[in-house]
């Protein structure tokens, strides 16, 4: 592959817009090593726009972009922002849930976010093995 190749996605909130979100990625990803990670990742950014952002709200929207180049990929999800920042925090043994961040952290080779109250983009890099 040359270049740089990118699709996205715009789900409404309704039961199975995760299952959708995984399978795009999937698809889009289809034959790549990095295929599961990144299926892993935009699954936890999406439960973690459902817990934390606007995105529960009525007519709640988010966004999954991927883009793929020769030494790797990315993972975008864009939702309705929130009151709280994302963060990878360590997780009490004892909590049910807490630990999505940390996972796309052990996943990927990096990620990050970017935005506000109004809306928020968290991305993970996938860096392919030399």
């Amino acid at each position: 592959m040359s270049g740089v190749a990118a699709a996205s996605d715009d789900l409404a909130l309704w039961p199975r817009c995760f299952d959708s979100a995984r399978e795009f990625v999937a698809y889009l990803l289809s034959g790549c090593a990095l295929t599961d990670d990144a299926v892993s990742a935009v699954g936890e950014f999406g439960v973690n726009a459902l817990r934390h952002t606007h995105f529960a709200l009525p007519g709640g929207r988010f966004t999954v972009k991927v883009r793929r180049w020769p030494s790797g990929i990315s993972i975008g999800v864009t939702d309705q922002g929130g009151t709280s920042e994302p963060a990878a925090r360590e997780p009490d043994p004892m909590e049910e849930s807490g630990r999505g961040l940390k996972t796309v952290a052990t996943l990927a080779s990096r990620w990050d976010w970017t935005g506000d109250v109004n809306g928020r983009t968290v991305i993970a890099v996938f860096d392919m093995a030399n």
